[in-house]
C-alpha cells in the first residue's frame, strides 16, 4: 500500500505462554505441543522484502508497540524495522505493522555508556533536493543476540554491553537495560525522532521526582495532527537530568521546544527499568495507565502475561498439522492480523477524537489505526469469526470519527484522518457486522453515516451521483474510486434492506452496479471514460501509471476483477461461464510491460495476477462462480506456496495491517470471503489434516481433511456434520452453529463438485 523465529529461538526470560516455563535458550523438542500456538509465531517473517512489519512487544490489538527502530534508509524502513540492518538507534513506543507509510515512534529511547556512538542516515534526493541525513545515536547489533517474540523483544547493544529487554501491556511499556557494572549508565529520550514522513510539531519534558518523567510529543507526518502524552517511571533513581533543545543544553527541570531531548543518567544503575505509559489525552491519564496496569516491577511476570493474551488470542484457532513450516506460517499471519487496529483510549476510556476534543466514558473502547482499503476484503471478516468481542468497538469507533468529522473514516491514525487510498471502507466493516448479528452498534446510524458519506461529493463521488460514473480527465484514479465505490454502495443497499429501508436499498443497489460502467465489451475489461461517455483512448491494460493515472496501484488486467460484490454480474458481461473462465485463465498467464511509473506495490505476479497488493486477494476464489472450484484449488495452493514462506521476506508485498496475513488464514483453513459483507465463504484448498475454530459459546467448527498432501489439493467431495456437502462454499451463519466439515481431497480435480448452479456460491 502507499503506503525467522528458528524455534531454538524461545529464552523469553525463561517464560513461555499460559505458564508453560522453559529454561533459557530451550528448544522445543517433538512432538509439538500444538495446544501452545505462542510458540509458533515468527515476527521476523516479512521484517524482510517488502513486508514492513513492526518487530517488537505488545499484546493484542494493544496500544502500545514497544520495539527496536533503525535509521530509515528508504520505503522498506515505514515500521522504522528492516531485517537487512544492523543499527539500531532506539525504541520507541509505538510502531506501524505493514503500511505503505512510515510514522509513528514516539518517544524513542536509547540505553548507552559514557559518551554514545554516532550513526549517519544516508543523503536522500529522491525529490530533486538533497537532504543531508540527520546523525542518530546507536548501536550496531546481531540477529544472533535478538529475540523477537510477540510480548518478548531483546537485544544486546553490541557497542555498549547493554542488554534491552522489552514487554508491553495494553498501554504501558516496560523497558529493562541491564548495564555492563564499571560503565557510566544513560538513557536518551528523544522526542525529536520519529519514523519516517514523522516529524515534531510541539514536545515537552519535565522530570516531577527523582523516579519519574512526564510528557508530551505533538508531530505532523501521515498523520496530520498527532498528539501523545507519555510519562516515565525509572525503578531507580535518576543522577541527572540534562535537557537538550535541538542538541544544545538547556538548564532547568522542564523544556518546551519543537525538538526536546533528555538524558538520564544513573548511578550505580546495574540494571534499570522503566515503565512508559502513553496516552491520547494527558501525561496525567498515561501515569493512571501505569497505575492501572503495571503497578509492580516484576518483569518476567509481565512477560508471561503478555504471551498468556497472545495464546489465547492464538488459540482460537487449533491446527494439527505435519508441516511445521505452515504451521509457522499460519500463526505468524494470525499474530500479524491482531496487532492493529490498536486501543485510542486510556485505561479510564478518555480518548482524543479526531476533531481534537476529549471524550469521557463512550462507552466502547476506542480503536484506531484502521487501515480500511486493505483490511475490508478479509482481516475485518476474521475478526468477525475469531474476535467478536471487539466487533462493536470496531463500530463504534468508526461511528464516533462519523460524528466528529462528518464522514466516515477512510484512513484513520491516531486521531488524524488521512484520507489514504480510495473508497469508504468503514462502510463494509458496519454492514458486515450487522449482517452478522452484531447488535452493540445502532444499525440506524450506520446507514446514516453510510449514506452522508457516500453523497459528500468529494473524490468524484459527485460524479456518481450525477453521471454513474466518475470522468477521467476530472478525478484521478476513476475507474479503481468508482469500482470501490460500487462495493461499498452494494454494503450500503444490505444494511438498508435489513433496516425495511426500500428506496435506499434500491438506489444503493443500483449505483453497485455502477462497475458496469467502465466496462468496454468490446476488449472486455474496464477502462476509463471521459466525460462526454467515450472510452478514453489510447488504452493499454498493461500500463500502470503510479501518481495521477487511472488506477490505484493497479492496472486494468487487476481492476477488472475488482467485483467481489457481483460475480455472477461480471461473469455475464464476460459472455458466461466459459469466456470468463478463459479471461481469468489468462490473467494467470499473460505478460506484459507496466511501464516505468507502475507502483512497486504490484508485486507478487502470476502473469497479470498481483498478489502482492489487496486488490487482486480474491481473484483466485473467482473461478467457483463459474462451477469450476478446482481451478481455484490450483491457484489458491500457488500462492500459498510461492507468496507464503518462514524466511524474512516470506510476505510477497506490504502487511498492510494484517491484509496479507488473513489471506493465508482464511485460504489455509479452505476458504475466503470473496464479497466483504454477505457472510459466505467460498471453498478452495485446505492446507491441514485439522483446523479447529472457537466460535464462541462453547462451540466449535473444525476443518478436517482426508487424504491432503502436497498433491492432493482437489476437493473430492465434502461432508457437513456427517450428511453429503455439494456446495462450493459455507456461510457465517453455519460456522457459528459449530460442526465438522470433512473434505476429501485427491491429486486430479472433480470437475462435477460445485459445478451446479445450486452449489455456487451466491449473490447474497
Amino acid at each position: 500500500m502507499k503506503y525467522r523465529m528458528m524455534l531454538t529461538r524461545l529464552s523469553i526470560a525463561g517464560v513461555l505462554a499460559g505458564g508453560i516455563v522453559l529454561p533459557a535458550n530451550a528448544q522445543l523438542k517433538s512432538p509439538v505441543n500444538e495446544a501452545v500456538p505462542l510458540t509458533f509465531v515468527d515476527p521476523y517473517i516479512g521484517s524482510g522484502g517488502h513486508g514492513h512489519v513492526f518487530v517488537g512487544a505488545s499484546v493484542p490489538y494493544g496500544a502500545v508497540q514497544v520495539g527496536p527502530t533503525n535509521i530509515v534508509k528508504g520505503w522498506d524502513w515505514c515500521s522504522g524495522y528492516h531485517y537487512s540492518d544492523d543499527v539500531l538507534i532506539g525504541f520507541p513506543q509505538t510502531h506501524l505493522s505493514g503500511t505503505g507509510i512510515g510514522d509513528l515512534g514516539d518517544v524513542m529511547i536509547m540505553p548507552y555508556t559514557d559518551q554514545p556512538n554516532i550513526y549517519k542516515a544516508p543523503d536522500d534526493s529522491s525529490n530533486g533536493k538533497k537532504i543531508i541525513g540527520r546523525s542518530h545515536p546507536g548501536s550496531k547489533y546481531t540477529h544472533e543476540q535478538e529475540v523477537a517474540r510477540p510480548g518478548y523483544y531483546s537485544v544486546q547493544l553490541l557497542d555498549y554491553g547493554i542488554k534491552a529487554e522489552l514487554t508491553a501491556t495494553e498501554r504501558v511499556a516496560l523497558h529493562r537495560y541491564t548495564f555492563p557494572k564499571d560503565k557510566t549508565a544513560k538513557v536518551l529520550i528523544d522526542l525529536q525522532q520519529g519514523i519516517g514522513w514523522d516529524g515534531p510539531t510541539d514536545t515537552y519534558l519535565e522530570q516531577k521526582d527523582d523516579y519519574t518523567l512526564v510528557g508530551y510529543r505533538f508531530s505532523k507526518g501521515w498523520a496530520s495532527d498527532q498528539r501523545l502524552w507519555f510519562a516515565i517511571k525509572s525503578n531507580v533513581p535518576l543522577q541527572k537530568l540534562e535537557l537538550l533543545k535541538n542538541n544544545e543544553p538547556v538548564a532547568g527541570k522542564s523544556l518546551k521546544a519543537v525538538n526536546t531531548k533528555g538524558v538520564i543518567t544513573f548511578a550505580n544503575a546495574g540494571t534499570v527499568q522503566l515503565k512508559i505509559g502513553i496516552s491520547p489525552v494527558s501525561s496525567e491519564n498515561a501515569m493512571n495507565n501505569i497505575q492501572a496496569e503495571l503497578p509492580g516491577w516484576d518483569f518476567t511476570k509481565t512477560v508471561e502475561a503478555a504471551n498468556a493474551k497472545w495464546n489465547a488470542a492464538l488459540s482460537r484457532i487449533q491446527l494439527s498439522t505435519d508441516n511445521s513450516d505452515q504451521r509457522t506460517v499460519f500463526y505468524t499471519a494470525l499474530y500479524h492480523t491482531m496487532i492493529a487496529p490498536a486501543l485510542f483510549n486510556d485505561h479510564n476510556g478518555d480518548y482524543r477524537g479526531t476533531d481534537k476534543k476529549v471524550y469521557h466514558n463512550p462507552g466502547f473502547n476506542n480503536y484506531s489505526v484502521f487501515s480500511l482499503w486493505d483490511i475490508y476484503r478479509s482481516c475485518a471478516p476474521l475478526a468477525t469469526l475469531i474476535q467478536p468481542e471487539k466487533i462493536n468497538d470496531f463500530c463504534n469507533s468508526m461511528l464516533a470519527i462519523h460524528s466528529q468529522q462528518g464522514k466516515l473514516p477512510v484512513w484513520p491514525l491516531m486521531g488524524s484522518e488521512t484520507n489514504c487510498m480510495v473508497g469508504y471502507h468503514a462502510v463494509p466493516l458496519l454492514a458486515d457486522a450487522y449482517k452478522k448479528g452484531f447488535r452493540g452498534f445502532s444499525g440506524e446510524k450506520a446507514l446514516e453515516a453510510m449514506k452522508a458519506t457516500a453523497n459528500n461529493g468529494e473524490f468524484g463521488l459527485n460524479y456518481v451521483a450525477s453521471k454513474g460514473y466518475i470522468p477521467a480527465e476530472k478525478e484521478h484514479e476513476s475507474v479503481s474510486k468508482g469500482m470501490e465505490y460500487a462495493i461499498d454502495d452494494w454494503c450500503i443497499a444490505q444494511l438498508a434492506r435489513q433496516l425495511g429501508k426500500k428506496d435506499d436499498a434500491a438506489l444503493y443497489a443500483k449505483r453497485a452496479k455502477y462497475y458496469q460502467n467502465y466496462f468496454d465489451s468490446s476488449i472486455h475489461f474496464v477502462r476509463p471514460r471521459l466525460e462526454n461517455g467515450s472510452f478514453k483512448t489510447p488504452y493499454d491494460p498493461f500500463n500502470s501509471i503510479h501518481e495521477n493515472g487511472d488506477f490505484t496501484e493497479g492496472n486494468g488486467w487487476q481492476y477488472t476483477w475488482l467485483v467481489p460484490q457481483d460475480p455472477q454480474g461480471l461473469i455475464k458481461l464476460m459472455g458466461g461461464d466459459e469466456p470468463f473462465t478463459i479471461k481469468l485463465d489468462s490473467l494467470f498467464n499473460v505478460k506484459g510491460d507496466m511501464g516505468a511509473q507502475a507502483s512497486n506495490d504490484i508485486s507478487g505476479l502470476i502473469g497479470m495476477y498481483a498478489h502482492g497488493n489487496e486488490p487482486s486477494h480474491h481473484v483466485t476464489y473467482l473461478y467457483s462462480f463459474a462451477g469450476k472450484p478446482w481451478k481455484t484449488a490450483e491457484k489458491v495452493r500457488q500462492v500459498n506456496n510461492e507468496f507464503y514462506t518462514t524466511k524474512p521476506d516470506g510476505l510477497a508485498g506490504n502487511e498492510d495491517c494484517g491484509a496479507m496475513s488473513s489471506w493465508f488464514v482464511w485460504s489455509a483453513l479452505g476458504m475466503y470471503p470473496v464479497n466483504p459483507a454477505n457472510g459466505v465463504y467460498v471453498f478452495g484448498s485446505p492446507l491441514f489434516n485439522r483446523a479447529t475454530i472457537n466460535v464462541g459459546k462453547g462451540k466449535t467448527f473444525t476443518v478436517q481433511t482426508t487424504n491432503n498432501s502436497k498433491d492432493n489439493i482437489y476437493i473430492q467431495s465434502a461432508t457437513l456434520n456427517g450428511k453429503p456437502y455439494a456446495k462450493s462454499y459455507i456461510r457465517h451463519e453455519d460456522l457459528l452453529k459449530g460442526g465438522v466439515l470433512i473434505f476429501v481431497m485427491g491429486n486430479k480435480p472433480n470437475n462435477s463438485f460445485g459445478k451446479a448452479i445450486s452449489s455456487r456460491p451466491p449473490a447474497e
